[in-house]
């Protein structure tokens, strides 16, 4: 038999579908315990039963937007494995955005609200539950869009992306030498629920199973931080970062 992972308890956010549930399932087959919230409990409950036995696995219902609710839901999951988590996955998002200054402020606004300042919240309370225990692994979830500003309806959410990764920066500076450990995920095109509207032929883009699995690969190495899939987006990271604005621009 396997040993159990060193990270066993697993609190994920967005977990009602896309990267969040696919996560779920891909470390529940690793022997993870689990812990999922999102707003949607009927999705949650019917990726538990999809899950079955082997491993824990609790359902939470949780808008990440409801900064009070966010401390009690994590205090709650915690007890319910035990009195602690080891890891807790910042991935609940949001991706609607439109060119700043067209009279859209309303959806900005709330995919500045969810991505950033909801993202904050969850990462102060898992960094109490960490900080109380002495250890502990927190993962953030990125964008390949924070490399860059971005045009169009992009602004926003790549300006969010880019700010959870410095948030997560931050917080990997400040425990530094610790066992905690701060991890940022960059994933690139990977389907999703929130770019079903997306073409199918869009280039680059992987399937949830295969892009997930990079991302669960790269979080369990628990390296700082990671383009996901590694091909070719390792090497883009670069490129978004240097080339010229003109050509970012052409490319968003």
């Amino acid at each position: 038999m396997s040993p159990a992972p060193r990270r066993r308890r697993i609190l994920i956010t967005g977990a009602s579908s896309g990267l969040g549930a696919e996560m779920a399932r891909q470390f529940a087959a690793k022997g993870h315990d689990l812990a999922l919230c999102a707003r949607r409990v009927d999705n949650l409950e019917r990726l538990r039963d999809e899950i079955g036995g082997g491993v824990s696995v609790t359902v939470h219902a949780l808008d990440v937007n409801d900064h009070d609710a966010v401390f009690t839901v994590f205090r709650a999951a915690a007890e319910a494995h035990g009195g602690g988590l080891d890891r807790v996955i910042v991935n609940a998002g949001l991706g609607k955005g439109a060119p700043i200054g067209t009279g859209r402020f309303d959806a900005n606004r709330e995919t500045a609200m969810t991505n950033f300042v909801a993202a904050l919240a969850q990462c102060e309370a898992a960094m109490e539950l960490f900080r109380g225990a002495g250890d502990g692994h927190l993962v953030v979830i990125s964008s390949m869009s924070a490399m860059r500003g971005l045009p169009r309806a992009l602004t926003t959410y790549a300006a969010t992306k880019a700010g959870i990764a410095a948030l997560a920066e931050g917080i990997r500076a400040d425990v530094l030498g610790t066992p905690i450990r701060v991890t940022t995920i960059y994933p690139g095109y990977i389907r999703s629920e929130m770019n079903d509207q997306v073409a199918q032929s869009t280039p680059l883009m992987v399937s949830t199973e295969v892009g997930v699995r990079s991302i669960v690969g790269a979080v369990e190495r628990e390296v700082a931080e990671a383009e996901t899939p590694a091909w070719p987006w390792r090497p883009l990271g670069v490129v978004m970062r240097h080339a010229p604005l003109q050509v970012i621009r052409r490319l968003a």
